[in-house]
């Protein structure tokens, strides 16, 4: 007998089901945006006040998703944004993008997603599509955020639709964005894969559905395992190079010639972003549920975890050779965003050397053409960011290069400061005898 098809699928294939995005941050915007431009009605689910009203005003609050870009689905009416969550009834689809942190012990942090499904739960309907794009550990759909949805007596997979979709977003890639990533998709049923995947291929340009749920959070968490392990290597191979008195970033681009069988990675001052320093220990902490103890991994965010220590240990011996202290040290760090061209802040290495130089007594300024002001716990007070001038270059000891952002004129630096402490490669081919640049 043949099956009759499912409602919401030509909805979807007809631009006519409502979709709805919680969280509208770094990646429900510009989510929302693709399902917008897509000729869906999109409807941002927001707790942040200030976020709902830039969205009401068309106004852009992420630095790489131009305003010029969200203003003309803002004033179609095509993309809009709520608090009120009563709203989700009248929305066929649900995208939840939450933020998944680590609590202070470097455990799993539940309780945005938990709070997301319980806000959600009294408001579910028949035929509804659930999508949980939150990075975190197999099972986490199943066993977290479905109870909460079923609440009010729906199930899953009979009532209503559930899958997750891990989200691949890379703030400011030229390359890819949010349209032309590739999409994984598992669904709670085969059924409910099918609807999600219907979802993503009415606006992405490629879906690739897989058996489940638990397979799709463990390839995002593979995708972000895969690059600290590979990134905590050539840290650790950056510290014996320098003390054999070799550059590692030659040793890197001439292994990179090779046209199989190799991937470059780069050294730097830590991990940063939301999602290498934070989703590996998804796994570790879901693994010993199974009795496993995952040592590559946790050796990896060893080693990563040390190195803004290596960083100011490095600058700390660039002051000596120049007779001076890093305790009352005049310090200027080039770059406070977790990585270059972008104002995006989350888990920053960049900070973390700051906080470390500043308990050591350095007097610390900043220059970061994306970040005007900076403001973290860590640190000693709210700064701004400083003009990069030489006179600025020639005030301070040492000058430590934390993100190689483009706009910086990195041989401008070199000339006009005293003493360079470079952790990204950004000054490669200047000063080739060493006199005022220190790798690290």
């Amino acid at each position: 007998m043949r099956r009759m098809e499912n409602p919401l699928l030509p909805r979807l294939r007809a631009r006519e089901a409502r979709i709805g995005v919680v969280g509208m941050g770094y990646v429900g915007l510009p989510l929302g945006m693709a399902f917008a431009e897509a000729g869906f009605q999109v409807l941002g689910l927001e707790t942040d006040a200030a976020k709902r009203d830039a969205i009401g005003k068309g106004e852009s609050y992420i630095k790489h998703i131009p305003t010029d870009a969200l203003r003309p689905l803002c004033e179609s009416g095509k993309l809009s944004a709520t608090g009120d969550f009563s709203r989700v009834r009248e929305l066929d689809v649900v995208v939840i993008c939450v933020p998944t942190p680590l609590t202070s012990s470097r455990e799993p942090d539940m309780r945005f997603i938990r709070a997301t499904g319980e806000a959600l739960g009294p408001h579910v309907r028949n035929g509804q599509l659930f999508v949980l794009e939150s990075t975190t550990y197999p099972g986490t759909t199943d066993e977290v955020l479905r109870p909460l949805l079923e609440a009010g007596g729906l199930k899953a997979g009979v009532d209503f639709h559930l899958a997750f979709s891990p989200e691949r977003e890379d703030p400011g890639n030229a390359r890819f964005n949010t349209r032309t990533i590739p999409k994984v998709v598992g669904g709670h049923t085969p059924e409910c894969l099918e609807v999600a995947t219907e979802l993503y291929a009415s606006a992405l340009e490629q879906v690739v559905p897989v058996s489940g749920t638990r397979v799709a959070e463990l390839a995002k968490l593979l995708e972000n395992i895969y690059r600290c392990v590979n990134i905590a290597l050539v840290n650790e191979l950056k510290m014996l190079c320098d003390r054999m008195d070799i550059n590692v970033w030659e040793v890197i681009n001439a292994a990179a010639t090779k046209p199989f069988g190799f991937q470059a990675f780069y050294p730097g001052p830590g991990l940063g972003g939301h999602c290498i320093p934070i989703d590996p220990f998804y796994l570790t902490w879901k693994a010993r549920e199974f009795e496993f103890h995952t040592r590559f991994i946790e050796l990896a965010g060893e080693v990563n975890s040390q190195m803004p220590h290596y960083v100011v240990q490095r600058s700390m011996e660039a002051l000596n050779r120049h007779r001076k202290t890093l305790n009352g040290a005049r310090v200027l760090c080039l770059g406070a965003a977790y990585k270059k061209d972008v104002d995006d802040m989350r888990e920053s290495p960049a900070v973390r050397v700051m906080s470390l130089l500043a308990e050591k007594g350095a007097r610390l300024s900043y220059h970061d053409p994306f970040v005007p002001t900076l403001a973290h716990p860590s640190l000693p007070e709210r700064m701004h960011s400083v003009a990069l001038t030489p006179e600025t270059l020639a005030a301070h000891d040492v000058v430590v290069i934390l993100t190689d952002h483009t706009p910086v004129d990195y041989r401008a630096v070199v000339e006009g400061a005293p003493l360079v402490v470079d952790t990204r490669n950004a000054t490669r081919d200047m000063d080739p005898e060493g006199l005022k640049v220190v790798r690290a």
